[in-house]
């Protein structure tokens, strides 16, 4: 069985799905690594740490993708411009594909995936489950995003983090809020936390204040929620508009006197919810950031401007995109743990066994043998 691990080509994309201390066991499993060359390098993974590891090198990405019974991506197929290609038209049919397809919103894509025949599964759809911990790719990913994020913050505001005795005067702490304690917001938190902030959160989620409270912050919450704010997989949902107003309406307290805010509310396959309005942002202090993860997908912030720093009522408004990639080296190699795991869960014998049985192997399954699979089905039409 060959496993190919092509260059990622979509703009300011610097991971690599495999790293080469991920290649040993998969050899060890029976499988050959081919790796395009220059495939690690924005990640400072050079092609002789790949040799060393044991992968083979190759140097005409068409001769990968259709080489390998098994591609390893970071990033969904896109058009190769230097090839006048696309990478799914390159590999071959009734291989398998394993990457970040975002299939409740690449509708055309899922289409294209079985018209090819191409067994495709998404590393966004890992359910939570205790078993699937380690090839959970999106708390990886998500946990270097929270970080990040109160760096970006930390060097746009024009304020120490910490407290600071000085001979000239004692400064007060910055104040730090975080709206969602998810991954990326738990790590935003103890982050913000260790440089010294007076941390507060919010997350529509009742059940997540003990883990916010015990990473130094103070939590805040609307009080009587009716609905269930989780779904099943441990996810926040869309809540009703009403809940939505009840929240905002805390949110602008905090907000007012908040040096940085960071927001990272998502809801999985729907448009981030606002939890920030212009208004809410007139009434911010001048000087004060907002750090905007929810960016990719529209913005947690009514002025949010995705990809870009904008400044409003004397705001800075930061929507960046991407931010794993940014930490290159570090999230390659998680991400590389997390997507061996899940291929290493299919190998038998050096062999693809594909167990549909194995809750994490069909929840995470998107096509197969032509056919959309599972809840996809509804969602692609």
């Amino acid at each position: 069985m060959k496993v190919g691990v092509p260059k990622e080509i979509v703009p300011d994309e610097h991971r690599v799905a495999l790293a080469p201390d991920g290649v040993a066991k998969l050899i060890e499993a029976g499988a050959e690594v081919l790796v395009e060359s220059g495939a690690g390098e924005a990640a400072s993974l050079p092609d002789s740490m790949y040799e060393k590891a044991g992968c083979t090198m190759v140097t005409e990405p068409a001769a990968l993708y259709s080489g390998s019974d098994v591609v390893l991506k970071v990033q969904q197929p896109v058009l190769n411009e230097a090839l006048g290609k696309d990478e799914l038209d390159m590999m071959s049919e009734g291989s398998v594909l394993i990457a970040f397809l975002q299939p409740m919103v690449n509708h055309e894509l899922v289409k294209r995936l079985a018209q090819k025949k191409i067994t495709a599964f998404s590393m966004d759809a890992i359910p939570r489950i205790a078993r699937a911990q380690r090839m959970d790719a999106l708390s990886s990913m998500s946990s270097i995003s929270g970080y990040k994020a109160v760096l970006i913050g930390a060097n746009k505001l024009g304020k120490y983090m910490p407290m600071m005795m000085t001979a000239a005067a004692t400064m007060p702490p910055a104040r730090v809020l975080v709206l969602g304690a998810g991954v990326a917001g738990l790590q935003a938190i103890a982050t913000a936390h260790r440089l010294g902030a007076a941390v507060e959160a919010f997350d529509v989620r009742p059940v997540v204040k003990e883990q916010v409270e015990s990473l130094g912050a103070t939590f805040i919450e609307v009080e009587e929620i009716a609905e269930d704010a989780e779904d099943a997989g441990g996810y926040a949902k869309e809540l009703s508009e009403d809940t939505q107003q009840r929240e905002r309406e805390l949110i602008q307290k905090h907000t007012e006197t908040a040096d940085i805010v960071i927001t990272t509310a998502l809801v999985p396959g729907k448009a981030a919810p606002i939890l920030i309005t212009k208004e809410m942002v007139s009434g911010m202090k001048a000087g004060s950031v907002i750090v905007d993860l929810a960016a990719e997908t529209g913005g947690n912030c009514e002025l949010t401007e995705p990809g870009k720093e904008v400044v409003k009522n004397g705001v800075i408004i930061c929507g960046p995109l991407n931010l794993p990639s940014d930490m290159a080296l570090q999230a390659s190699q998680l991400y590389s743990r997390n997507i061996s795991g899940l291929l290493l869960l299919m190998i038998n014998d050096g062999k693809l066994d594909l167990d549909f049985v194995d809750v994490i192997i069909k929840d995470c399954c998107v096509t197969h043998q032509g056919e959309v699979c599972g809840s996809y089905k509804d969602i692609v039409g």
